[in-house]
């Protein structure tokens, strides 16, 4: 009786086998005529069936290329060795590394910092100081908060992804900025401070034709969580391009929110048709603050500069009153979730650059103390924010440290809805990795562990806390091999 079985059971995998190798060569003659006969593409034309392999290679590789052949440093836009400090901070497990750093210190604009040979004793350790943002308001702004989290639409994440950004902001003592999206329930939900951002399109506070809307503009800024409203010039990653939302990710909820159509593309204009000079933006600035009562100011990628200058003339011509009450500065390396590649690739000064540039401005027309800097752009982890605040940032901001903490693997699908992490798609079958209450720890702890090492750089060159740092701690590498301080490079007493 068994070895009956036992033949039965053989014969009917026999018959499987030869079917399925019978299947198996009608598909593969089956796509040997299809590729022989097609003419879109070459490969495949060329060498039938076997080419197809070469576009299944290539989609793969941007997934294998990070765990099997790129080395610690290597790969961009953020290397494995940047992600793997911000996963471990985010998951509270040791930072530390041993052997040396794998950091090349020698290529220029390389940047390091001044040791202080009697650096900062624990007990003169100070928390970082409160900075408070339009003072002249009817409800300025007071935190000590140095690292926040940047602008990110609902719309761009996913619902999950912003719960739990808020939830852990607020529980770091941090703000959220909403992206250009509008203001959802799920940025509230937490508790955290807001700040909310008017993109060109004035998704949230928009009439149906797209121009401001006082009612809509009071209602948000009735919620007490919602702190200040910052205008969005442009965008790092896409400087002279209006934020882009492919039509599958907008759901019915995110077009009510926005006061837009579901299912249809979101193109943002590429500015704000009325702001057109110095004048109009300080126009636009005083109304949304007069409406709100609560600091406002303006968010730019600088590539041109002269109209800096003409900014501060026409704020001392208006009276101080008139000014921004900070600046953000995105660099031209800044992130999204889609743009083109022609202004992904060339478009802005980075940070590096643009940021003393601002700060110098700013000193040059006696405006530093009456304008807050904002720094954002490519600083997930504590080195470069360090340096921001040397070049004379009151703040920095970072949207891709947060998404990291979130369990981003930068898999590079942001433009499409197929992020596998769940972050970037409405899929809610991939939306379930993202459990809200574990990612929340995760952004707790990244931003809790970021000011702790700011601190550290800060008491090793000397200084109580991160915002008495100077240009004079740092240093940049230049072409010949040997470094400056950044103050030789700009000057300006900041």
């Amino acid at each position: 009786m068994t070895s009956e079985f036992a033949a039965t059971v053989i014969n009917i995998v026999a018959v499987a086998f030869v079917g399925a190798l019978a299947l198996g060569l009608v598909v593969v003659v089956v796509l040997y005529v299809i590729d022989v006969l097609q003419t879109k593409h070459a490969v495949r034309r060329n060498y039938p069936v076997v080419g197809r392999f070469r576009y299944l290679f290539e989609h793969l590789g941007e997934f294998f290329r990070q765990y099997f052949f790129a080395m610690d440093r290597e790969e961009l836009p953020f290397n494995r060795a940047e992600r793997s400090w911000v996963y471990r901070a985010a998951k509270g497990v040791d930072t530390t590394v041993a052997f040396g750093s794998t950091l090349d210190l020698r290529p220029a604009g390389s940047v390091f910092f001044v040791n202080c040979p009697y650096p900062t004793l624990e007990k003169d350790h100070q928390p970082p100081q409160p900075i408070t943002l339009g003072p002249g308001t009817r409800h300025p702004y007071t935190t000590t908060s140095v690292f926040n989290v940047s602008a990110m639409s609902f719309g761009a994440i996913s619902k999950p992804a912003v719960q739990a950004l808020s939830h852990g902001a607020k529980k770091a003592g941090v703000w959220m900025n909403t992206g250009e999206g509008g203001l959802s329930p799920y940025h509230l939900e937490g508790g955290c401070d807001i700040v909310f951002q008017i993109g060109t399109a004035k998704y949230g506070v928009r009439h149906a034709d797209g121009t401001l809307s006082e009612e809509r503009l009071k209602s948000v800024a009735a919620h007490d969580q919602v702190k200040m409203f910052e205008i969005k010039l442009s965008q790092g990653a896409k400087p002279g391009k209006g934020g882009i939302l492919p039509g599958e990710k907008v759901t019915e909820e995110i077009a009510r929110i926005r006061f837009i159509e579901p299912g249809q593309d979101s193109i943002s204009p590429n500015r704000h048709p009325e702001v057109d000079s110095a004048d109009d933006l300080l126009d636009m600035i005083n109304h949304v603050r007069e409406v709100t009562g609560k600091p406002t100011g303006f968010k730019a990628v600088i590539g041109a500069y002269g109209w800096l200058d003409e900014l501060c003339e026409a704020i001392h011509r208006r009276g101080i009153d008139s000014a921004p009450d900070f600046i953000t500065i995105d660099s031209g390396d800044g992130g999204t979730g889609a743009a083109p590649q022609s202004l992904i690739d060339y478009m802005g000064l980075p940070i590096k650059e643009s940021l003393p540039l601002v700060v110098d401005i700013l000193v040059r027309h006696g405006l530093r103390e009456r304008i807050r800097v904002i720094a954002s752009g490519k600083m997930i982890n504590a080195g470069p924010v360090a340096w921001a605040l040397c070049a004379g940032a009151d703040f920095v901001v970072s949207a891709r440290g947060f998404m990291f903490a979130l369990g981003c693997i930068q898999a590079l699908q942001c433009n499409k809805n197929t992020c596998p992490t769940g972050i970037t798609t409405h899929d809610e079958d991939r939306q379930k990795g993202l459990v809200v209450e574990d990612k929340t720890e995760r952004v707790y702890r990244y931003a809790t562990s970021m000011h702790k090492e700011i601190g550290v750089i800060a008491h090793s060159c000397g200084v109580p806390e991160p915002r008495r740092l100077k240009r004079f701690h740092c240093r940049v590498v230049q072409g010949n091999g040997l470094s400056v301080p950044l103050d030789a490079l700009y000057p300006s007493q900041v």
